[in-house]
């Protein structure tokens, strides 16, 4: 009887993977406890899993997201980083050296055509600047790869829905990644929801805090903070409810006069009705000084779920001048690291699946 050990894997959060030690041959395995013929489903599934070739993949953008999707990318077995294309090749190479990817080639936006002609390359992960969306996505849907896109897609809804035309022609995925959607808290509170734990929802509360204040230069590009930050509030509310407002009233102040002069705010504060009643308020500032504020409250007939806000560790100190916990994160990367993880492997299965 061979044996199958369970590993959870670095980058991999909520998975368990089985490798078998020794290559020893027999009849059954044991996987969490359980006796497994081989032959079995499971058990050719474990196999066929760790003998599939990984996606070739490209990297469009090195920026904030881009960074995180890098480090995602090269820690997981599935993919193969094959191309980075971002302006500042210096960096990309730089950053090839210390994380020893030697076999991963820097290009510029203008030698991307390098990439769409590669056959080898099955998806391509969109991280740069909005304004370059829908070009990058069309070229890749058009030379039959799948796309992962952080939003927006595109600038525009025609834009939007131009692309996911140009998806369907081809028959491959066009994910958008609204990853909030993966954050095992977030998911926690819909599970409730769909549970029956709340009953009736009269309120949906959000408080979506920065930290820190975001650099200038890329607030001038970001789109503005209801593209760029709203939005992710209001795509969890609708998700959670499964119904988008019949209402909405916003107001904003700029109290940073740098972003005043970009025509855009800093604070703001947002209501929505919705059919059902319910009632959703989102208050949002670009920066928090003590920290990554993301607090989500939904209340209703039988009770109230709430997803806190994390912190660094769980230490907390008592003395006789009273308590002190851990700084709760320092900003999204930390705060909502495992559910980029998670909305990838979500992607990577659509692929694997052959859409």
């Amino acid at each position: 009887m061979a044996v199958y050990l369970s590993v959870d894997i670095f980058g991999h959060p909520g998975q368990t993977f089985y490798v078998k030690p020794g290559g020893e041959k027999s009849a059954h395995c044991i996987v969490l406890g359980k006796i497994v013929p081989s032959g079995s489903k499971l058990s050719d599934e474990m196999e066929c899993h760790s003998m599939k070739d990984p996606l070739g993949v490209a990297l469009f953008g090195l920026g904030r997201a881009g960074m995180i999707h890098f480090l995602n990318l090269i820690r997981c077995y599935r993919v193969q980083l094959k191309y980075i294309i971002d302006l500042d090749i210096p960096k990309i190479k730089q950053l090839l050296i210390q994380y020893h990817q030697r076999h991963t080639v820097a290009l510029t936006p203008e030698e991307a055509e390098k990439v769409y002609n590669d056959e080898s390359v099955g998806a391509v992960f969109v991280c740069s600047p909005t304004f370059t969306h829908q070009e990058i996505v069309q070229n890749a849907l058009r030379k039959g790869k799948g796309v992962f896109c952080e939003k927006p897609i595109s600038q525009d809804i025609a834009g939007t829905e131009a692309c996911y035309v140009e998806s369907e022609k081809a028959g491959k995925p066009l994910f958008c990644s609204f990853n909030r959607r993966y954050d095992p808290s977030i998911r926690g509170v819909l599970n409730g929801i769909e549970e029956q734990n709340v009953g009736d929802i009269h309120m949906v509360k959000m408080c979506s805090r920065d930290s820190p204040l975001p650099p200038m230069s890329y607030l001038k590009i970001s789109g503005g903070i209801f593209h760029d930050c709203a939005v992710h509030d209001i795509d969890v509310i609708c998700w959670i409810l499964h119904q988008y407002p019949v209402s909405v009233y916003a107001q904003g102040h700029a109290h940073i006069k740098a972003i005043a002069e970009m025509d855009d705010v800093d604070t703001v504060a947002i209501t929505m009705k919705f059919p059902s009643g319910a009632l959703a308020m989102i208050d949002l500032s670009r920066n928090a000084s003590y920290g990554y504020d993301q607090r989500l409250e939904v209340f209703g007939t039988k009770g109230m779920l709430v997803s806190e806000n994390q912190r660094c560790t769980g230490v907390q100190h008592s003395c006789t001048t009273g308590t002190s916990l851990a700084p709760m994160h320092f900003s999204f990367p930390q705060r909502y690291a495992d559910s980029y993880v998670l909305a990838m492997e979500h992607f990577l299965n659509v692929m694997e699946d052959d859409f």
